[in-house]
């Protein structure tokens, strides 16, 4: 049951690297809404400013304080004000924090309301070549060896389209592992997606492995099911 005396809870999509990738209906929503979450109030006041919006109460979200923080958020939502989530870019709590506010909220009967936009994942995948019609969104692998070759394990006989995302840090050692795992499949990798460095790799997981290209940066890959 929705709670008619709190506020609505906000989950806003921001832009992923291009400034100009925002929707008229979020900058709206920024505007109006006093009290903002987001994961770094640095990178979120650079956003608001550049799109002229000040006089807002940034209040930090992150992975390290998520569940306190998900408290004092419900309280002002309770107290009747509107709350907007954020994240560094893209769409909140795809590989991002906002679960647990999201969760909390709907438990209240707070209205949780999307505000959709962009998401690495989905751009990747649009511009990718492989098919779209089903895919499987991984987000970041494990990190350990054992339990990523265990996940790869697991993946092999996936028939949907992967979608993960990469650290610049284990970039190499993921695409070898997959090519190890995988073999031949085709696949495509995104580095700064959007950005203004933006570079697309095509090729087979074993041609990637030994591509050269800058260790900079965020990456997406969109492998080819298993057939």
């Amino acid at each position: 049951m929705i709670s008619p005396l709190a506020g609505k809870l906000f989950v806003v999509a921001t832009p992923i690297g291009n400034m100009e990738d925002i929707t008229l209906r979020a900058l709206r929503v920024l505007r109006e809404t006093e009290v903002i979450a987001c994961e770094d109030t640095r990178r979120t006041r650079k956003l608001l400013s550049h799109h002229g919006i000040r006089g807002k109460t940034l209040v930090s979200y992150h992975e390290g304080n998520e569940r306190d923080r998900a408290r004092e958020l419900l309280e002002i939502l309770m107290s009747g004000k509107d709350v907007a989530l954020v994240s560094d870019s893209g769409t909140p709590c795809i590989s991002d924090p906002g679960y647990r506010i999201t969760r909390a909220a709907a438990e209240k009967g707070i209205r949780v309301v999307p505000v959709p936009g962009p998401s690495a994942a989905t751009a990747a995948l649009s511009v990718s070549g492989l098919p779209t019609d089903r895919f499987a969104f991984e987000g970041f692998l494990p990190r350990k060896k054992g339990s990523l070759r265990k996940r790869l394990k697991e993946l092999v006989s996936e028939e949907r389209t992967l979608v993960i995302y990469e650290s610049v840090h284990r970039i190499d050692a993921t695409l070898a592992e997959l090519a190890k795992e995988m073999g031949d499949r085709e696949a495509a990798l995104f580095r700064e997606i959007t950005k203004a460095h933006e570079e697309t790799l095509r090729g087979r997981l074993s041609e990637l492995a030994k591509m050269d290209f800058p260790r900079k940066g965020e990456f997406v890959l969109v492998i080819r099911g298993a057939e």
